[in-house]
């Protein structure tokens, strides 16, 4: 690759269309992209950002099934949901495409056509897993079982959600169905493998030479890590209904794996877009001169960098990609993030939470990205990072600028008289920012690329505050004029530097600097060369604020969000107790169940969940301790028509002797309900049968 490319071709990895993207997606993939693509384009770089829908993977038909809907109707409804969410978002995708359509059909088949015509397939007839009972293959998602690296139990046929390893499903010990449960057996099936032992000798030159120095540690590990244990053919091809179908002979009711399919939905969206642009899609993806970089989280490392490239360079006129810059997981609350137990920040819930907040967002994730270990997203700090960073030291300074501009000098750019050591100080570290910057964001640092941009703004801030205009003004108005010239031209740099990081902010401060005005709006370059930015009497608009407080209620609101749905979890997860020990009939008889009637109730002192009662049992009124306390108040239960077990041996409790039990139960909430017989006309003393 060349140090200056013609042209880039970033891809973001492509999102599953079962569920709506969340906080983890955008932090490890998506933000990290639309920074490094807007960045590009600010440098006048020949852009092309491409995303879409992945629509073809299991866990699509599995979600169908648990609906009771067509797999198209998943990915329709939630294609629909995540464009529209990234559009809102300001993920600025120049085609987002899906790979239902047409054109990908067409591409995928093409490229696995070509592949087939040259030989650079194994065909083989293999027993693959079965479900008896579904009658039908168990690809990848429809089976779980252990994995055979790590051991975890609950690994899916393709890949080990724990420890990232990616495996055929016929490696996992103990496998079940997850469509039905069954037991597995083994059934034989003709499928077509990539044989990536072929490639071993390019991927080592490729990565572990070419590449050691400049692809992050993680990733460069992880790759490493699969060649130095040995490659195997891995199949590109699944007995499946739901699929792109293999465009050969003899493959009927088979389609393209879809980590086959999906990278190439890369390549198609490229040619949709240049369809509709009407241009030449081949040089983003076949000239030496474009610089390919995938954004991906870190359990798609080994398909960007070790099965796609082995794919690309069996087709033999594509270019390999120049970095695959995968982020590690981000956490929320503590926890892992969960689409299955909904255990997320929904992107598209944000939105409606949080109107007109995206750059907070960003901002959040950026500052907190998992760039080189897993790292945790918590309301408490997304407040804070907020209130404390984006309000007080960005915002406080624009508005300071903006304010004392319009009150000295009507919103005009003053004539600076004669510059201090501090000014020029001053002025050539604001023109070393964007190099700084820079140097970060090429080598896909964004959180310290983000920190940069905020010294930008304390440099600001710090500078009012040692020059103090609102004195100066009083006793040295051009000494002043100098000063708010000075900070004029630092918001306006800000305006250029956070528009990859904040585009939205960056869009607000541009409009309140009345960028469009300028003869030629500052660009990222201008910055360092130009002598300045906003130029003496240009009349900026008047101040609007650019982040407002977060309060600490709508942070309890989100709070008690996730505390709904892990209540939730819980309760659709909680296990019954295992049945006990078999009794015989005899045994049962001896249980004396009558109809009471509970008349008095009263609190058992120095206790919480004790309650004394009487209950008239219709053969007697006797006293019963219940520990019920915390579900009922005494006054709540007085009148109640009950079950009592009136054979049970006394017991003291706390002094008193209970002489019997109520039976309870408990609701999937965990709340004590009573075990009431249908007692309509059923005297006290009613025997229960």
């Amino acid at each position: 690759m060349t140090q200056d490319p013609k042209r880039y071709t970033i891809t973001a990895a492509l999102p599953y269309t079962n569920g709506p993207v969340h906080i983890g997606h955008l932090s490890g993939v998506y933000v990290p992209a639309d920074i490094y693509a807007r960045f590009q384009r600010l440098l006048g770089k020949d852009v092309l950002f491409v995303c879409g829908s992945d629509e073809h993977g299991v866990p699509i038909t599995i979600k169908a099934k648990k609906e009771g809907v067509t797999p198209q109707q998943i990915v329709d409804k939630y294609h629909a949901i995540i464009k529209q969410s990234f559009n809102d978002f300001g993920i600025s995708f120049d085609n987002y495409s899906r790979t239902s359509a047409k054109v990908h059909h067409d591409t995928a088949s093409s490229f696995f056509k070509k592949l087939y015509k040259d030989g650079k397939f194994i065909e083989e007839t293999n027993a693959q897993l079965y479900d008896p009972e579904a009658q039908q293959y168990l690809a990848d998602r429809f089976v779980v079982g252990t994995c055979p690296k790590c051991n975890y139990e609950e690994s899916y046929g393709d890949q080990c959600e724990n420890c990232g390893t990616s495996h055929n499903a016929t490696d996992l010990i103990n496998p079940k169905s997850a469509i039905t449960g069954a037991k597995p057996t083994l059934k034989e099936t003709k499928h077509w493998f990539l044989p990536l032992d072929q490639y071993e000798p390019f991927l080592k030159e490729w990565i572990l030479k070419e590449h050691k120095k400049d692809w992050k540690t993680n990733v460069y590990g992880q790759c490493k890590s699969w060649i130095d244990d040995g490659l195997r053919p891995r199949a590109v091809t699944r007995d499946l209904d739901w699929g792109i179908p293999v465009p050969v002979d003899g493959a009927e009711g088979k389609v393209l794996y879809v980590w086959f399919d999906a990278p190439i939905g890369y390549i198609s969206a490229t040619k949709e877009w240049a369809t509709k642009n009407n241009t030449n899609w081949e040089p983003y993806w076949k000239d030496k001169d474009t610089k390919l970089l995938h954004f991906i989280g870190k359990d798609n490392i080994v398909f960007h960098c070790i099965i796609f490239p082995s794919m690309l360079k069996a087709e033999g006129s594509y270019v390999l990609p120049d970095n695959v810059p995968a982020n590690e997981f981000l956490n929320l609350e503590g926890n892992k993030i969960s689409t299955s137990k909904n255990w997320a920040v929904w992107l598209h819930e944000y939105l409606e939470d949080f109107p007109n907040q995206q750059d907070v967002l960003r901002y959040v994730l950026t500052a907190n990205a998992p760039e080189t270990k897993d790292n945790d997203f918590t309301w408490a700090d997304f407040q804070a990072r907020n209130n404390n960073e984006l309000v007080a030291v960005f915002g406080n300074f624009i508005n300071r600028v903006v304010v004392l501009t319009h009150k000295y000098y009507n919103g005009v750019v003053p004539n600076p008289s004669t510059f201090e050591s501090i000014d020029e100080e001053v002025i050539n570290e604001l023109k070393n920012y964007p190099q700084v910057i820079e140097s970060s964001i090429e080598r896909y640092r964004f959180r310290e690329a983000q920190g940069e941009l905020m010294n930008v703004a304390r440099l600001g801030n710090k500078y009012l505050a040692e020059q103090e205009p609102w004195k100066t003004v009083k006793t040295d108005t051009e000494r002043t004029k100098t000063v708010m010239y000075i900070a004029l031209q630092i918001a306006s740099a800000l305006a250029t530097l956070s528009e990859p990081f904040l585009p939205f902010t960056s869009n607000s401060l541009k409009n309140m600097l009345c960028h469009a005005e300028l003869d030629s709006a500052s660009n990222w370059n201008d910055i360092s060369t130009k002598k300045e930015l906003l130029p003496v009497g240009h009349t900026i608009n008047t101040a609007e604020l650019l982040f407002s407080k977060i309060e600490d209620s709508q942070i309890q609101a989100q709070l008690d969000k996730l505390a709904e749905s892990k209540k939730a979890n819980e309760i659709m997860n909680a296990t019954l107790d295992p049945q006990k020990d078999t009794i015989q009939f005899e045994d049962f008889t001896k249980l004396d169940m009558r109809v009471g009637t509970i008349l008095e109730a009263e609190k058992m002192p120095k206790t919480k969940k004790l309650l004394v009662l009487k209950v008239d049992t219709g053969i007697d009124i006797r006293t019963i301790v219940s520990g019920i306390a915390e579900s009922f108040t005494p006054e709540e239960v007085i009148g109640k028509q009950v079950t009592v077990l009136v054979n049970l041996a006394p017991r003291k409790l706390r002094g008193v002797e209970s002489q019997g039990m109520i039976l309870m139960t408990e609701t999937p909430e965990g709340k004590l309900v009573f075990v009431n017989p249908d007692t309509a006309g059923v005297k006290n003393g009613g025997a229960i049968n």
